[in-house]
């Protein structure tokens, strides 16, 4: 086998819309440098995620210089936004969890409320003292987060998915399959691993950058959603459900947080240090 090296990077500019690939990326505390500084809220302030609005997968969002971004969706012309002012701040709702954002305005929150039928805001995370803590219970002191759902990056591999698309093959819904990797929106993906072989990360190195694994991957809904058509069926929670429960949940990929800051860059050896 190969040694490991990194196959793909992706980031999300905004929380729950299309992922973008990138050559290389920099890595910074709380996560990827433009990976979901930017998320979309409801009239109550509470962040929408395809969770509810499978419809955010169709939606794009390209960074631009100075930290802004330019937006498009089938049906909406495109729209250039800028990073806001920080001259007030929005609470929002992030699982629960309260942060301070600044809204974007309102000509992107009258895009986002067209284009998703719904009151929507876009907002920004403007300050470092205004990222999230990570969950204490698997966080150490200081580790913090943007508007990720949980951990600043998620890594997958190509074996696993492979490994998953087989049993999926086996299975009831087997036209369902296979799966892209995009199902599952990592950060990171690895190449030149056996099936499964994350599960025994806790620490690895990525070219320059090292990576503490801070627990398993529990997926939701949304791998259920076609990043290119929104729509819904049962793979591959059902096949997870099956074969990949861990500790209650169905498991795909591990939480990273950085230990340090670099870049990062698709060809990078991996190496699993502990």
């Amino acid at each position: 086998m190969a040694d490991p090296v990194l196959r793909s990077v992706h980031v999300h500019p905004v929380k729950a819309l299309r992922a973008l690939a990138q050559t290389e990326a920099e890595v910074q505390p709380w996560g990827l440098a433009h990976d979901r500084r930017w998320a979309v809220v409801d009239a109550g302030g509470t962040v929408m995620t395809q969770r509810r609005h499978p419809r955010l997968a169709l939606a794009t969002a390209e960074p631009l210089p100075g930290g802004g971004l330019r937006l498009s969706a089938p049906g909406r012309a495109p729209l250039a936004v800028e990073v806001p002012e920080p001259a007030a701040t929005l609470t929002v709702d992030v699982f629960d969890q309260a942060v301070e954002t600044v809204p974007a305005g309102e000509a992107a929150a009258a895009w986002f409320s067209a284009f998703l039928e719904d009151d929507a805001r876009l907002v920004h995370l403007d300050a470092p003292e205004h990222r999230r803590p990570v969950d204490p219970a698997y966080a150490l002191p200081g580790e913090t987060v943007s508007l990720a759902d949980g951990y600043p990056l998620l890594v997958t591999s190509t074996a696993s998915l492979d490994a998953l698309n087989a049993l999926i093959a086996d299975g009831d819904h087997a036209h369902e399959g296979p799966l892209p990797m995009s199902r599952f929106r990592p950060n990171l993906v690895v190449d030149g691993t056996g099936p499964w072989a994350e599960d025994g990360w806790t620490r690895l190195a990525v070219g320059e950058v090292t990576f503490r694994v801070a627990k398993p991957c529990g997926r939701c809904v949304v791998t259920t959603t076609d990043q290119a058509t929104a729509a819904r069926g049962k793979e591959p929670l059902r096949t997870l459900g099956r074969h990949r429960r861990i500790g209650g949940k169905l498991v795909f990929g591990q939480n990273l947080v950085p230990e340090g800051t670099g870049t990062v860059r698709v060809g990078d050896p991996v190496k699993i240090l502990d």
